[in-house]
This record gives C-alpha cells, sequence and structure tokens, in this order.
C-alpha cells in the first residue's frame, strides 16, 4: 500500500503493508537510523519519535496511523530547546553506550517544550518511558536542569 508522509519537514511517499511499524518505515524505507529498535514492545523508548510534536513508540505505532501527520525523528530535531538540550548532553557527557540516547533526547525535548522549569519528579515521570542500559540517569537528568536554565536565561 501507498503511504505518504511529512517526515522531518520533507514530504515522502513509501510502499509498505498495512500495519507496519512507522520504526520500520522509518530506518528501512526512508533510511533514517537515528531512531533505534530496542524492545519492539513499547518499553524502552529508543524508537521516541514526535507525532504533531508529541512523542510516541515507533515500534508500536502503525504506519496507518501515522500516514498524513508530521513525523519528526532526531534527524530532524530542530529549534531552540532541541539544540539546547542537544547541548546540554554534551556538556553533561551524558552519552556512554549511546543507543538509547535518540529516544531520550526526544522526550527531554517534549518536557522542555511543555515544561521550562521541571522538577525532578516532573523530569523521571517525562523520562520514564526511556530506559538506559547504562544507566546515565544522573546525567540525563542534570542535562535536563542545564537546559532548562539555559532555555530561562
Amino acid at each position: 500500500m501507498l503511504f505518504n508522509l511529512n517526515i522531518n519537514g520533507q514530504a515522502r511517499s513509501v510502499e509498505v503493508e498495512a500495519g507496519t511499524p512507522l520504526l520500520w518505515v522509518i530506518r528501512d524505507e526512508l533510511k533514517l537510523t537515528g531512531t533505534k529498535f530496542g524492545c519492539g514492545v513499547a518499553s524502552c523508548g529508543a524508537c521516541t519519535v514526535h507525532l504533531n510534536g508529541s512523542p510516541i513508540l515507533s515500534c508500536s505505532f502503525p504506519i496507518d496511523s501515522a500516514a498524513g501527520n508530521n513525523i519528526t525523528t532526531i534527524e530532524g530535531l530542530q529549534g531552540e530547546v532541541a539544540e539546547t538540550v542537544q547541548l546540554a548532553w554534551r556538556e553533561k557527557d551524558v552519552v556512554q553506550c549511546g543507543y538509547c540516547q535518540s529516544g531520550q533526547i526526544m522526550s527531554a525535548v517534549d518536557l522542555l517544550t511543555r515544561n521550562s522549569s521541571p522538577s525532578d519528579s516532573d523530569i523521571d515521570s517525562a523520562m520514564s518511558g526511556n530506559a538506559c542500559r547504562c544507566a546515565t540517569y544522573v546525567r540525563i537528568r542534570d542535562a535536563i536542569k542545564l537546559a532548562s536554565q539555559k532555555l530561562e536565561a
């Protein structure tokens, strides 16, 4: 079936079976490999992308539901919040293995877009769907706090 998508601000068409997870369309058909496959059951967050500005887990989100919507992957993430989060990630040396980081950043950008001054509880809640095998959670929280401070300055 032919599906028309808006990925990272670009109109794209893909020919895939109905029900194909958005993750596989992003990675295999569109060759945008920043979004990662982690668990395949929507419990780790490595596959987080934005659909119309809100985070979704693309491994369990069917292409049928994504068509016609605005999809942003880590490759297309831009703007002041995104740039500030990415800078804070580097300043706090968050990344260890890096596998989960695109999903972590997508969730952090969503949080700071909705709440520019999150509490620890807000951060923990917003990031609870993202697992990190290297356990860099303290550095992730510190980076989100730093980004928040920079955005408010």
